[in-house]
């Protein structure tokens, strides 16, 4: 049984990383986007861990600091009752102080450990937010590259029409054809409308009528 969910993981995987691949070929920049986002998403999750770190060590600090003012307090009591006399009252105050201070000790180690572990955490977390950000920017130079060779692709399968079968791409050589009909169809139309009157400008040349006369 387990050999069979091992091989079911495996084919799962297998198809899995396939449509990764044909995704990738078909919009890899849009991919690149995916990964980003969930790399944003991670390290936003880092910074909320961060800050309930920061409030962690807030709250060690204000027990390390209420055990230290109660150990105090109690020891001062205890000395106190002891002075007077009040064994029964002297001894319980120096229990509370024993406790106090023993609660104080373990608190001072905890935030000592809390402490250093939110240091690594910001040292990681910065990390975390110069290698997403180097990412955008890497992301940046290839949308550009990406949009330029788009462009040059495209220009050239328009400049270039007839070496492509889809139509679309040769509508600048269409337009160019068809403007060189409607350039000679205007030219014969002005040359047929304007030709008596300029037959008869020539005629007046002194030498066509010399010509004639002759």
């Amino acid at each position: 049984m387990a050999n069979l969910f091992t091989r079911i993981k495996h084919v799962v995987m297998a198809d899995l990383h396939e449509a990764l691949d044909q995704k990738e070929k078909q919009n890899p920049i849009a991919l690149l986007n995916q990964y980003l986002r969930e790399s944003e998403q991670e390290t936003e999750k880092v910074r909320k861990l961060l800050e309930r770190q920061y409030r962690l060590k807030d709250e060690f600090t204000k027990e390390y600091h209420q055990a230290i003012e109660l150990a105090a307090k109690r020891k001062y009591q205890a000395e106190i009752a002891s002075k007077a006399e009040e064994s029964e009252l002297a001894q319980f105050a120096a229990q509370e102080h024993q406790q106090f201070a023993d609660r104080a000790e373990r608190l001072k180690a905890s935030l000592a450990q809390v402490t250093e572990q939110l240091a690594e955490l910001e040292s990681k977390y910065e990390e975390m937010k110069h290698k997403l950000k180097d990412m955008q920017l890497r992301r940046l130079e290839l949308m550009g590259r990406e949009n330029v060779t788009r462009a040059n692709q495209r220009i050239n399968q328009v400049l270039n029409a007839d070496q492509y079968s889809n139509k679309s791409y040769s509508r600048f050589n269409e337009i160019d054809q068809y403007l060189e009909r409607l350039e000679q169809q205007v030219n014969s139309s002005y040359y047929r409308s304007t030709i008596d009157a300029r037959i008869a400008e020539l005629e007046k040349n002194p030498k066509i009528e010399e010509s004639k006369s002759i």
